[in-house]
């Protein structure tokens, strides 16, 4: 059976959303960077959609800070939308993603 890399590298990235989805480990996916991220990028945010919250853009630490685009999130009944923060720690700086508590 011959099984494409993208179709195994697809289903590999949604067993892995999936067990850190119902882990609830969004607090443990905290990253951590050597230094402030830069100022935020200007981002028009789209009106209003039933159902979801826009979680705005922000830098993300992968060796170097790369922009995420902001994104809607679809939401949680009775839950509370976090949203994500870089905070000084240490001498370094840590990023809590956003989060539904």
């Amino acid at each position: 059976m011959k099984v494409s890399l993208r179709r195994l590298l697809v289903q590999s990235a949604i067993i892995a959303a999936g067990a850190v989805t119902l882990s609830g480990a969004y607090a443990a996916a905290v990253i951590i960077a050597p230094s402030a991220p830069p100022a935020p990028r200007y981002e028009r945010i789209p009106p209003p959609r039933a159902g979801f919250v826009w979680e705005a853009g922000h830098w993300v630490w992968q060796g170097r800070y790369v922009w995420a685009s902001g994104r809607w999130v679809e939401v949680r009944a009775g839950r509370r939308w976090i949203a994500g923060v870089w905070s000084p720690y240490r001498g370094q700086y840590r990023y809590v993603p956003g989060h539904w508590i």
